[in-house]
């Protein structure tokens, strides 16, 4: 039927033509083109270049609008182009970008192009159109975009001593859509003179090995360029940091750490971490010393004397002290070779030459079942001596034979005391030697030695530690004699030799070692709790917050707190538990200078008994120097007083207006920031007397002994002076001094007198002033007012207003002195104006100044001691 009606219409068609042929040409042929067009476009550009041109043909030509191209019309997806005509005659188009072309958006296109012809007449009716034609076109891309590094900086970490085929490789990236533009092609290091090379494909190499002492870290620069030669806009940098290789060891630890005097504690290895480089360890065990031997008698002791530590920790008295300062009264320890330039007390050493007889009324007698023998020593072996006994202390018999009483030596770096009692019961065997075998005889270390007797039992305490003799040998007692003995000290007294042959008495069994605060105390042993005081170090080590050390950790400290041995399992808690060790210094004014520390470790790994060595270190401690006090004395220096007073039972008061204050000078600008006041111990104060000594049988300094109960406080008085000694406060030294009297039975003959008063803290490490006070005795029918002049020497101190009020009084008190002795005067004037009445009254009153000397004017004075006033804060 379909086929029917496409005839009749062909038939209608044709019939129609026929009619028309006269008068119009007829449309007869379609537009040809190629079945394919391949093109190419530059982004950015507009024109297309096709293969083939774009040309289409019709057979209708030359005939007008049927054989003309009117349009080339595009087909498919929204293609970004058009095609135009150029010459309708000879078909020619072109096919054109209908905006920017973008590579990077879309690099190819493909659409359908058909040409039309101009149809049969100028309204283009009866058209014909080509068939389809494929199109391909393919953007090409333009550099337009630099390359970019992916990273905007790296980082890495390389071994010294290695060389490395890549050490790090870094990329760089191009927006390009082209191979040619978007692939990177080069890299390039731009930081010259540097121990690295790259290659195009980013891998950085090092040209030579590294040095982490030369350098521990590189940072070079890096630019990149596509294969277009475009370059980076920005370099990026590249970090290399160089790692020493892998050791065992402590790290982040510092070799030396600064002590500020008075701060408490400070932690020695806030960052420290044991390195293990892998290594799985079951147990990690660490020991700190801190090593004091060079400070005074082996730590940062308090430098007073042995006398006054011994009353500080509440000895028993009665002590002999064997070794004391060599002066006009203990004159056996002057021909000894001290050591004077520790901060400490007093050192002997013995050099295998030298020894000490002590005299008779000195030697402890009568010593009974129970005393005590204690030193300071430091000994180390002596080679080629060994075989030798070294004496510290003998007491043998003085002539005749060659018995030894008892004795305290050295003998093959064993400590031996010997004890030979006298003959009480017949046929009795008793323990006569002790024996002990010990480290600390011969570390060449200073230790404090207390032999305990409390007969037959004798304990031994090094550094506060109990000791029993390893060996105790009996013997005989010795049979009484009427041979006097002979107590020595660095050696023993031989009186005869051992042939019986009567020889002249000579020292031998030299000790050869450093002695010091060697004494006996009969009657009485000592407490552990004193020993433990006598010894204690003011410095050592510490650790922060015991409560947060793990479970796991174990530690222990020797009596000093010198050495620290820590133990644990976990290598984390371990780091932890070394961070929180510390340094103290409880000392107010330390010693400054160095402490080494010593560090030491040992692990173990599993399985193993020993797998990494963990070599040790050292580091120091610097105690900086402490501000050092200024001790002032002030009060009044000048006394006159009635002969009488100085003649009264209770006699003159010298000090009754004392003031002792220390401060310290904070800041190092001119001058100082601040002055403050504070508070510290003294060790002695001397009253001496200028001029001629006093006369015993007319003059004298006196003190109550009740005025010393309740203070660690003695006195010793003489002729030249009195001595107030003993470590207590300075409020205590007040006290006493305050209390001491001079009294004078004649003052006419020694009218005037002037005393020197000087204080002491740390056996004179630090002085006072000489304060000079001047007494003026006078005599009855003499009324004699001197000046009153307080002498403060403290002008940089901020005083409590008692400084004021003192001032205030002495002048008040002045003043009215003045106006009674003025009424007085008066008042005598009109007694003997009445006696004489008949010759007097036509005389003029003539005052006689002989009995009145007045040097002040009271109203200055007051003037002046206003002014004082106002100025204190």
């Amino acid at each position: 039927m379909q086929r029917i009606s496409e005839v009749v219409l062909l038939v209608a068609g044709f019939a129609l033509g026929l009619c028309a042929c006269h008068t119009v040409k007829v449309n007869k042929h379609k537009p040809w083109i190629e079945t394919s067009y391949h093109g190419v476009i530059t982004e950015n550009m507009d024109i297309v270049q096709l293969d083939p041109p774009l040309v289409a043909l019709d057979k209708d030509a030359p005939v007008p609008y049927a054989g003309e191209i009117c349009a080339f019309k595009i087909h498919g997806l929204e293609a970004p182009f058009e095609a135009v005509v150029l010459n309708g005659t000879s078909g020619e188009g072109q096919l054109r970008a209908k905006g920017l072309v973008d590579c990077e958006l879309q690099k190819e296109y493909t659409f359908i192009i058909q040409a039309h012809d101009c149809g049969a007449g100028p309204g283009g009716t009866g058209g014909k159109k080509s068939h389809k034609a494929v199109v391909h076109i393919q953007v090409n891309d333009v550099n337009e975009f630099s390359p970019v590094f992916r990273e905007v900086q790296y980082h890495t970490a390389v071994t010294e001593g290695k060389i490395y085929d890549s050490i790090l490789q870094v990329e760089a990236t191009d927006q390009d859509c082209s191979s040619q533009y978007s692939q990177i092609c080069n890299y390039q290091i731009t930081t010259t003179n540097t121990p690295f090379a790259i290659d195009r494909n980013g891998n950085i190499r090092n040209t030579e090995k590294l040095s982490f002492e030369k350098q521990q870290q590189y940072e070079v620069l890096v630019t990149a360029f596509d294969c277009g030669q475009k370059r980076s806009t920005e370099s990026v940098p590249v970090h290399i940091d160089v790692k020493p290789v892998c050791k065992p060891g402590w790290q982040g630890w510092d070799k030396r750490v600064d002590y500020e005097p008075g701060t408490g504690s400070k932690q020695l290895f806030p960052k420290m971490n044991l390195e293990t480089c892998g290594g799985l360890l079951s147990s990690v065990r660490t020991t700190v010393e801190l090593q004091t031997s060079h400070i005074g008698k082996g730590c940062d002791r308090e430098t007073y004397s042995e006398k006054s530590l011994q009353k500080l920790c509440g000895a028993s008295s009665g002590s002999t002290d064997l070794l004391p300062a060599p002066s006009t009264s203990t004159n056996w320890t002057a021909s000894l070779v001290t050591d004077s330039e520790r901060d400490s007390d007093l050192i002997f050493r013995f050099d295998g030459r030298q020894a000490a007889k002590i005299p008779d009324q000195v030697v402890p007698q009568n010593l009974t079942d129970q005393f005590t023998v204690a030193t300071w020593m430091k000994h180390g072996p002596n080679p080629g001596l060994r075989a030798e006994k070294e004496t510290l202390l003998c007491n043998s018999d003085k002539t005749e034979m060659n018995r030894h009483h008892y004795s305290l030596y050295v003998h093959n770096c064993r400590l031996v005391f010997l004890l030979r009692r006298d003959f009480i019961q017949v046929d009795t065997f008793r323990p006569a030697e002790f024996h002990w075998k010990l480290d600390q005889i011969c570390d060449k270390e200073w230790h404090y030695y207390v032999i305990n007797v409390e007969f037959p039992v004798v304990t031994l305490y090094v550094d506060g530690v109990t000791y029993d003799p390893y060996l105790v040998t009996d013997d005989w007692p010795i049979h009484p004699s009427q041979i006097d003995v002979q107590l020595t000290v660095g050696a023993c007294w031989q009186g005869d030799d051992d042939g019986g042959e009567v020889t002249k008495p000579r020292f031998t069994q030299y000790f050869r070692g450093s002695l010091s605060g060697l004494t006996i105390r009969p009657g009485k042993i000592e407490s552990q709790k004193v020993i433990s005081c006598l010894q204690a170090c003011k410095e050592g080590l510490d650790i922060n917050s015991l409560e947060s050390l793990g479970k796991g950790i174990k530690f222990h400290f020797n009596p000093a707190q010198s050495i620290l041995v820590m133990e644990g399992e976990d290598l984390e808690n371990m780091n932890a538990a070394l961070r929180k060790v510390s340094y103290i210094n409880s000392r107010q004014f330390p010693t400054p200078g160095i402490r080494h520390l010593h560090i030491s470790t040992s692990v173990q790994c599993f399985g193993e008994d020993t797998c990494i060595f963990i070599p040790d270190i050292d580091a120091v401690v610097m105690v900086l120097q402490p501000s050092e006090p200024r001790i002032t004395i002030a009060g009044v220096d000048r006394l006159t007083r009635p002969a009488a007073d100085l003649r009264g039972p209770a006699g003159l008061t010298l000090f009754q207006d004392l003031h002792i204050i220390s401060t310290v000078t904070k800041g190092d600008t001119e001058p100082p920031l601040v002055c403050e006041e504070i508070i510290h111990n003294l060790d002695y104060c001397d009253i001496l007397v200028l001029g001629e000594e006093l006369r015993p049988e007319q003059e004298s300094l006196q003190l109550q002994r009740s005025t010393l109960l309740g203070k660690h406080l003695d006195a010793t008085n003489s002729t030249s002076g009195m001595s107030i000694y003993g470590v207590d406060s300075m409020s205590n030294y007040e006290q006493v001094i305050r209390q001491v009297y001079y009294h004078n039975w004649h003052p006419a003959q020694t009218p005037d007198r002037k005393f020197r008063l000087t204080c002491s803290e740390l056996n004179g490490r630090y002085t006072s002033n000489e304060f000079t006070l001047e007494v003026s005795g006078l005599e009855s029918g003499t009324i004699k007012i001197q000046e009153f002049q307080f002498v403060p020497h403290l002008a940089m101190v901020h005083r409590a207003p008692s400084a004021a009020t003192v001032v205030i009084v002495i002048c008040i008190a002045a003043l009215v002195v003045v106006v009674v002795l003025g009424i007085y005067r008066i008042h005598l004037t009109h007694q003997q104006e009445g006696r004489n009445s008949d010759t007097t009254k036509e005389r003029e009153l003539d005052w006689d100044d002989s009995a009145l000397n007045i040097t002040v004017n009271p109203m200055e004075e007051g003037e002046r001691c206003m002014d004082q006033m106002l100025e204190q804060p």
